[in-house]
């Protein structure tokens, strides 16, 4: 059977994590990859270690770069903190969405003045919190709620673009039918849940609603790299 060429190419949908400490690591993992994989995510533990030359190198091998800095601070400093990241060539970049309002318009306002803005992403509850965590941080919300309050502030202040858990990427889309929606704690079927509360599978999460999977540790850790991937892709070809 042919395939269906109105379907976004699935390489295209999966951002690879890469968390691990150093350069040679990640350029390893994306060798191993062998052009399975378009999108990779640069954290804060390879960021710190490296900054922006492992955006630029990733670049240079002509992958598409997930800059997942969380970014949380006043106004003015995620305002500039946008522009200079944007200056290394990532193409998706991750704010906090409980900054607030006036943190999140600077942010776009930035963006929205530069050639080659990264695309914006608020990340509203992390996917490792459920409703003990935000309990113990004085959040009352359950983690659905929440999150759907966090995207109506980023929405409100020119945020286009979300990180949500799997579970409520359902309830996301249908609030904000326009927006990009980038789900992390994705696990294959049969995959450790590790660190994270509110996980799916690919083929749920591609379902309910999302645009973009961020999977690590099932790909980066396992015995072949690229097996798992192709794995992966098959399971959202179906």
């Amino acid at each position: 059977m042919a395939a269906d060429s109105s379907k976004p190419d699935p390489r295209e949908r999966v951002i690879v994590a890469l968390d691990v400490p150093d350069s040679r690591r990640a350029l390893e993992i994306v060798e191993r990859l062998g052009g399975l994989i378009q999108w990779f995510k640069v954290g804060l533990e390879l960021y710190i270690s490296e900054g922006n030359a492992i955006v630029e190198a990733l670049r240079e091998k002509g992958c598409s770069v997930f800059l997942d800095l969380k970014l949380h601070d006043i106004p003015n400093t995620v305002a500039g903190a946008v522009r200079s990241a944007s200056r290394a060539g990532a193409q998706m970049l991750t704010i906090h969405a409980g900054g607030g309002p006036a943190m999140m318009a600077a942010a776009a306002e930035a963006a929205a003045g530069l050639d080659s803005a990264p695309k914006l992403l608020a990340v509203t509850v992390l996917t490792s919190m459920d409703s003990a965590q935000l309990q113990a941080v004085g959040v009352s919300a359950d983690p659905a709620d929440q999150v759907l309050r966090l995207a109506h502030a980023g929405w409100d202040s020119g945020i286009r673009g979300f990180v949500s858990s799997a579970q409520e990427v359902a309830a996301m889309r249908q609030s904000f039918p326009e927006a990009t929606l980038v789900i992390p704690g994705i696990r294959p079927a049969g995959s450790e849940v590790g660190d994270q509360k509110r996980v799916a599978t690919p083929a749920a999460a591609l379902a309910a609603g999302a645009d973009y999977l961020v999977i690590g540790r099932p790909i980066t850790q396992a015995p072949d790299p690229a097996a798992a991937a192709a794995a992966i892709l098959d399971e959202i070809r179906l």
